[in-house]
C-alpha cells in the first residue's frame, strides 16, 4: 500500500490554495468514519505516482498526517474547467467495517461470432457504473463478455458479474452493449422491404400474375 504524506495548517481561500499548487502542492480535505474534516496539502507528484496501479482513483492510501498514518482512498478529484488540471482532492478515511459508493468502468470482453458473421458491431452503451461495496474489495473494472451476443440479442447490467459484494441500485435491464448493423452494409433487397415509417411492405401473393390475367379478361369481354 502506497504512503502520501499530508500536511495540516494550510491557510484556506483561493489565494492560498493557487500558492500551493504553484509549489506543487495539492489542496484537500479528509474526512468520514465520523473524525472531524481536516485540511490537508499532499505534493502532486507523489498522489500522482501512488494512484498509477491498475485500481487508479479507487487505490487505497496510507495518508501520513503529520506522523498519524490513516487509510484513504479518493472520494473526489476537483479539476480545472478548461485546463483541466487537478486543483482538489477529497480523501476519505476507510476501514473493513464500512462500505463506500465508488465508480466502477465497465470493459467489455470478448467477441461475438454471430454478430461479426453478419456484418455488425456491437457498441457499448454503458461505461462505467456506480457501486457499493467494501473498500477493500474494489474490482479494478466489471468485465462485459459479448460473447453470446446475436444481433437479436443485447447485453443488459443484469448478465454481468459484479464480485463479491458489489451491489448497485441501478436497474438490471438497463443496457451495457447492443448489436449495430452498419447502414451501408444492409442490402438493396432489404431496404426495398421497408416502408418510409421503417415499416415491413407484405406484397399481395402472386399480385403482379393476378393483374395481367384480369387485364386478358377484359380485353376478351370486349370481343
Amino acid at each position: 500500500m502506497s504512503t502520501v504524506t499530508a500536511k495540516t495548517g494550510r491557510s484556506t481561500g483561493s489565494r492560498n490554495s493557487n500558492r500551493l499548487r504553484e509549489e506543487g502542492e495539492l489542496p484537500g480535505v479528509v474526512y468520514g468514519l465520523g473524525k472531524d474534516p481536516v485540511s490537508v496539502n499532499v505534493t502532486y507528484t507523489e498522489l500522482r505516482d501512488a494512484l498509477k496501479g491498475a485500481a487508479g482513483l479507487n487505490t487505497i492510501l496510507t495518508l501520513n498526517v503529520d506522523g498519524t498514518e490513516e487509510e484513504v482512498i479518493i472520494k473526489e478529484i476537483q479539476r480545472d474547467p478548461i485546463k483541466r488540471t487537478v486543483r482538489h482532492a477529497d480523501f476519505l478515511r476507510v476501514n473493513h467495517e464500512t462500505k463506500v459508493t465508488i465508480t466502477i468502468p465497465i470493459v467489455l470482453t470478448g467477441r461475438s461470432e454471430a454478430v461479426a458473421e453478419a456484418g455488425g458491431i456491437i457498441e457499448q452503451k454503458m461505461h462505467s457504473l456506480k457501486v457499493l461495496c467494501n473498500p477493500y474489495n474494489i474490482p479494478n473494472q466489471i468485465d462485459a463478455d459479448v460473447t453470446p451476443m446475436t444481433l437479436d440479442r443485447r447485453l443488459a447490467l443484469g448478465d454481468l458479474s459484479f464480485g463479491e459484494g458489489v451491489t448497485t441500485k441501478v436497474g438490471m435491464n438497463i443496457t451495457v452493449a447492443a448489436p449495430v448493423v452498419p447502414r451501408g452494409l444492409k442490402s438493396d433487397e432489404e431496404e426495398a422491404e421497408l416502408d418510409e415509417d421503417g415499416n415491413p411492405i407484405v406484397a399481395a401473393e402472386g399480385g403482379d400474375d393476378a393483374g395481367e390475367a384480369g387485364g386478358d379478361d377484359a380485353a376478351g369481354g370486349d370481343e
